[in-house]
């Protein structure tokens, strides 16, 4: 009925740890629609927002117990924050003025190639606490969202084939400082052969509460397939056996049938970005005049 409309989920990955025995058939089910009906989504798993909260010494976790012992504030509370934070900088924009906006549509258009490569991995720097100063330079900025620990999904950028990266930045900087960073990031990147300079940025004059500048990094990376095949591991060891599949199935509408189609749709997920990520350009030999 909306067929302008871009559709951005955010949805929430259980760690490997998670108490929830039924997690891998809930996140697998729930995967197939979200890839289908999804334009655009950002993953977050709870094991980085756990250990970004360590990073920042708001809340310890207890990876045996599930317990969180809060200091000043509680530890959901903060991890909320880091997942709010994320719309706010995709929304910035739309709200404040910039000399180099970008309408929330463009990142759909822009750094979605394919419609099942829709997967965007958010990372957001500086991970702001009372107890932490912002960064001395603004080039370590740059550098820290490419790091693991800033990344709401942790995955391995270094592994997998950036198809496209968007660099959302707040603050008063100027257009000629984000263009040096993105020359510099370039070298270290490693683009798919047909998008070498997929680099989206964006530029808005107003920085967060607290903060004098901030950036969001949205990187379309083949690395997120070793987040997929983790979890198709922990759905196949519950499924060969049949494991607490009668919750499910004792549901009105619910057959075996939809579960093995989402296990299908996880699979086919996890061959297209290897796909990509062993794409070579087609050498075509020129015809020889005679």
């Amino acid at each position: 009925n909306f067929p302008d409309v871009f559709r951005f989920v955010i949805p929430v990955y259980p760690s490997a740890d998670d108490d929830v025995i039924t997690s891998p058939y809930n996140t697998t089910l729930a995967m197939k629609q979200i890839s289908e009906h999804g334009n655009c989504v950002m993953p977050v798993e709870n094991q980085s927002l756990s250990a970004i909260c360590q990073q920042l010494g708001s809340a310890k976790v207890d990876n045996i117990k599930h317990t969180v012992t809060e200091t000043k504030e509680k530890a959901f509370n903060r991890m909320n924050s880091f997942v709010a934070k994320v719309i706010l900088d995709i929304t910035a924009s739309a709200r404040f003025d910039g000399s180099m906006n970008v309408d929330i549509n463009e990142i759909c258009m822009n750094l979605v190639p394919f419609p099942k490569a829709n997967y965007l991995v958010p990372a957001i720097a500086p991970l702001y606490s009372p107890k932490i100063s912002q960064p001395r330079h603004l080039d370590a900025m740059f550098t820290d969202v490419f790091s693991n620990h800033n990344q709401l999904c942790r995955v391995d950028l270094r592994k997998g084939t950036f198809l496209s990266c968007a660099l959302l930045v707040r603050g008063n900087l100027q257009v000629s400082d984000v263009r040096r960073n993105v020359d510099r990031l370039s070298d270290c990147t490693k683009f798919i052969y047909w998008n070498k300079d997929g680099w989206k940025t964006g530029l808005c004059s107003v920085p967060p509460i607290k903060q004098m500048y901030s950036i969001l990094s949205l990187a379309n990376n083949t690395s997120i397939k070793y987040t997929f095949e983790d979890l198709r591991s922990r759905f196949y060891k519950l499924f060969s056996r049949k494991a607490h599949l009668h919750h499910y199935l004792n549901v009105d509408g619910m057959d075996i049938d939809q579960v093995k189609c989402a296990h299908e749709s996880l699979n086919d997920q996890i061959a297209f970005y290897s796909e990509m990520e062993s794409a070579q350009p087609l050498h075509v030999a020129r015809p020889k005049i005679i």
